[in-house]
């Protein structure tokens, strides 16, 4: 895909079915991480495959109403972190339409970039909102352990972020990855705007 393809403002309608399907898909995966009690957000599956399917904007649009839906009806601290999706979503859009989900290896590079994007972005959010804490127990732990060794609190803010986001999105870009090559090619394509489908 060349650059102008990856930002086109001529999204087909299929990617943008792909919104609300994304919104679903993480709505599962963190209803799936609650009952299962695991040290992960596993929040942002839709958000990830949808930028892989159809690009940054997509996958940004996705992540941003994702978080602004579940802000109005659940958390409403979870809009702010809208910017955080919006930045996951562009980063995985970017670097899948530049070829980097080549293979596993490259897929957990993604992921490893894509999590200190996240914990970059939400560690300042986390300071604000919540005293630098995630919420997440495995994280707040770090936390409290780095804050009773006397560490800054934006230091053991962004360790706590990182002991959840980067394994979270590790995982999370796995599995979307492997979601994405079950699909069929001539669906990617659809998807892509390069199917036969009307385009807004």
């Amino acid at each position: 895909m060349s650059k102008k393809s990856m930002w086109t403002l001529k999204l087909s309608t299929a990617a943008i079915a792909l919104i609300p399907a994304a919104i679903g898909i993480n709505y599962l995966g963190k209803l799936f991480a609650g009952l299962l009690k695991l040290p992960l957000w596993l929040d942002s599956i839709g958000t990830v495959l949808s930028s892989m399917l159809a690009g940054p904007i997509i996958g940004a649009l996705s992540g941003i109403i994702n978080n602004v839906i579940y802000g109005v009806t659940v958390d409403p601290i979870s809009t702010v972190y809208a910017v955080t999706s919006g930045a996951i979503g562009l980063a995985v859009g970017i670097m899948a339409y530049k070829g980097w989900l080549k293979n596993l290896k490259t897929v957990i590079l993604v992921g490893l970039i894509v999590g200190f994007v996240a914990a970059i972005i939400s560690t300042p959010l986390n300071i604000i909102f919540w005293g630098g804490q995630t919420g997440n127990v495995w994280g707040d732990a770090f936390y409290a352990f780095l804050v009773a060794k006397d560490f800054p609190v934006w230091l053991a803010s962004f360790g706590d972020s990182i002991v959840v986001d980067v394994p979270d999105k590790v995982a999370t870009v796995i599995i979307s990855y492997f979601i994405y090559k079950g699909l069929p090619k001539n669906l990617i394509s659809i998807f892509r705007g390069q199917g036969k489908i009307e385009e807004l």
